[in-house]
């Protein structure tokens, strides 16, 4: 097994990320729908114009088996840069193997190593397995005094 960070200009990577981006997305936790053709299309040409995005796939020999994809942020709180993980999945014949946990100690090593301040994630309330996996890697809910912090959006 391996971890090595995505390069995009290379097929075999952006393809692998495509492939795990799908298939993270049909799953129940990733909406139940595939990606559309529109962003399948697109999606690799816009991540290369993202100078806050960096990915990582982990491998089995040829195969990959878990991916995630960060982008860079900001806190003004702390005046650094963070990292947040925007989509993490493990492969389904792969979870339960311990290598959520080494793609996410990864995360972290290159992250303390850029100098970022902190890593941040959304997970959905009722993905307890994925809440297992973030909190043995240290991660809790964001809170500010006696209040936790929800992730909202409005869709445009």
């Amino acid at each position: 097994m391996e971890i090595r960070q995505i390069d995009l200009t290379q097929t075999n990577d952006a393809q692998a990320l495509l492939t795990l981006l799908s298939a993270y997305a049909c799953d129940p936790k990733g909406g139940g729908e595939d990606l559309s053709l529109d962003v399948k299309t697109r999606l690799i040409d816009e991540l290369k114009q993202q100078d806050i995005y960096v990915g990582f796939i982990v491998w089995q020999g040829e195969e990959p088996i878990a991916l995630a994809n960060c982008f860079r942020g900001f806190s003004s709180f702390y005046a650094k840069p963070l990292l947040n993980i925007h989509d993490f999945a493990v492969m389904p014949g792969y979870r339960g193997q311990g290598i959520g946990q080494k793609l996410m100690a990864h995360i972290n090593e290159y992250a303390a190593e850029q100098g970022f301040c902190k890593v941040t994630l959304e997970v959905l309330s009722n993905n307890t397995a994925a809440k297992v996996v973030y909190s043995k890697a240290g991660f809790a809910q964001y809170k500010l005094g006696d209040d936790v912090a929800e992730f909202w959006q409005k869709p445009l």
